[in-house]
């Protein structure tokens, strides 16, 4: 009996110290944001039928019930949706080493990034400061951006000449199509060094865009992937193939330059010298293996450099020009603006340094940004220990995301913020010369991300954007085809418009 009594005392004892413990210190028990419940299995089910737009708006009526942090019930972890600027600006800018980490990528996304060897999914720690370092400060130096301004003037070129030949033998120009060549073209020199025909750029635009739109087709073997790669045995040989095919288009340029490399660095002519991205990951090492990148490697992150610049960039043009043929008043402006730079200038370039002189049109590209980013989430965060935000708890190993179109569409920001008004960005406020699309101080859009994983890009996409639109607009009057402008949205790897822009263009004599 005595043994049962002191067992008995002990745990009552444990008990009341817990209920103590639990009153005066409940941030022991922070709960988790709220949001529905789960249904094992079949809620995973219900997002494979969804479709991207479907979700989005699921997200949004999850936020209007549930507030600006919640948890979309999908997987077996916490998956959490911030849709409040202050909430993501604590999280990203104050806190950013906290949330600066990647979630376990899924199957088609290890698969395609030579198991998270790029810098997109990449864990938050030593290899990923190495690719980091070596984009920022070996291609995106405002040096190295200006070393291939002759690249960027060969390429406006091409767009020019596209757009008049189409022009004159159509009578309504799909201009994505010409826009996506384009920027490919850029994006293939600045990474491989090379000026290729148009069927080596096909080529490979078509393999990476086939491994972009990838994450959709094959979405069904990230669930149970042992079992679906049986069940759906042809989608994964599909799969291989497309990898197959990325490799075959791009390991005989890395070869290439990799042989060259020798050559090049005894050049005599320094003023031509360029350094393509694919150089500098051919001396890489892995910091903790001790090794040079593998092919397998280099191609991930070769795609992945392409593919952030070419088809974001194109996206974000092609809604761009869309509303300055929407809105013909606000093209007007813009020519104006540039007519008073240009001056008595006979030449049909708006040069880039020109660029730092046409305020309009920097106001022009943040209005785009603002109203159509071309990615309405960042990609998943995730921390590596239990972290209390906004009063919940962000469990270990949980991942979390941020609506960033919902951010940039906050009434209490912008007024009428569904109107496209680039004039809102030129009013300066509290003195501060340019706005901040870091949001370091405060986050009021963020169409590529904040803190540390913020795009790294973001200044040679912002300075991409400013010289291809100025020099469009410069060269071309555009007006819209019989059918207008639809402003309406679909997912494809970004948020691009439904109706692809139709238009008319004269050339401005």
């Amino acid at each position: 009996m005595e043994v049962w009594f002191i067992v008995l005392t002990s745990l009552c004892l444990c008990l009341t110290i817990r209920a103590f413990f639990n009153l005066f210190y409940p941030s022991r028990h922070t709960p988790l944001p709220p949001g529905p419940r789960r249904i094992p299995i079949i809620s995973s089910i219900l997002f494979l039928r969804k479709s991207f737009l479907e979700i989005e708006d699921s997200l949004r009526n999850l936020r209007a019930k549930y507030g600006p942090i919640f948890v979309f019930p999908v997987r077996s972890r916490p998956l959490i949706f911030v849709a409040d600027r202050f909430i993501a600006h604590q999280a990203l800018v104050q806190n950013g080493a906290v949330f600066s980490g990647r979630p376990e990528a899924l199957t088609i996304s290890k698969f395609f990034s030579a198991d998270q060897h790029d810098i997109n999914t990449a864990f938050y720690g030593p290899n990923w400061r190495v690719l980091r370092r070596n984009l920022t400060t070996e291609m995106l130096h405002p040096a190295r951006i200006k070393s291939f301004s002759g690249s960027r003037k060969w390429v406006l070129d091409v767009l020019i000449n596209r757009l008049k030949y189409d022009s004159e033998s159509s009578s309504s120009i799909k201009v994505i199509d010409h826009l996506q060549y384009a920027m490919f073209c850029l994006l293939v020199f600045v990474c491989f060094g090379e000026k290729l025909n148009e069927k080596e750029i096909k080529d490979i635009e078509h393999v990476l865009q086939s491994v972009l739109l990838s994450s959709n087709r094959f979405k069904v073997l990230n669930f149970w992937p042992r079992i679906t790669r049986i069940l759906f045995r042809n989608r994964w040989q599909e799969l291989l193939q497309t990898r197959k095919e990325q490799h075959s288009v791009l390991i005989p340029l890395i070869r290439a330059r990799k042989k060259g490399k020798g050559e090049r660095l005894n050049r005599a002519d320094e003023d031509q010298f360029i350094v393509p991205y694919v150089d500098t990951l051919l001396d890489l090492e892995w910091p903790e293996e001790k090794r040079k990148l593998e092919e397998s490697e280099i191609v991930s992150l070769s795609s992945e450099f392409i593919n952030a610049g070419t088809d974001t960039t194109a996206t974000a043009l092609q809604w761009i020009m869309a509303n300055l043929v929407k809105y013909p008043h606000i093209q007007e402006r813009l020519v104006e603006e540039i007519r008073g730079v240009m001056g008595d200038r006979e030449e049909r370039e708006v040069k880039e340094e020109d660029l730092k002189k046409l305020p309009y049109l920097k106001a022009v590209i943040l209005e785009g940004l603002r109203r159509h980013p071309p990615a309405h989430f960042v990609l998943p965060h995730a921390v590596k220990e239990d972290v209390v935000l906004n009063g919940f708890l962000i469990p270990k190993n949980g991942t979390i995301n941020f609506l960033v179109a919902e951010m940039g569409w906050d009434p209490k920001v912008w007024e009428n913020p569904m109107e496209f008004k680039p004039e809102r960005f030129l009013n300066i406020e509290n003195g501060d010369e340019v706005f901040d699309i870091t949001g370091s101080k405060e986050i009021k859009m963020m169409p590529f991300g904040a803190g540390r994983r913020m795009c790294p890009g973001y200044n040679l996409a912002m300075f991409h954007l400013e010289y291809f639109v100025a020099n469009l607009v410069w060269n071309f009057e555009w007006k819209a085809s019989n059918g207008g402008v639809d402003l309406t949205e679909k997912q494809e790897f970004t948020v691009v418009m439904n109706n692809p822009l139709q238009v008319h263009i004269y050339p401005r004599i």
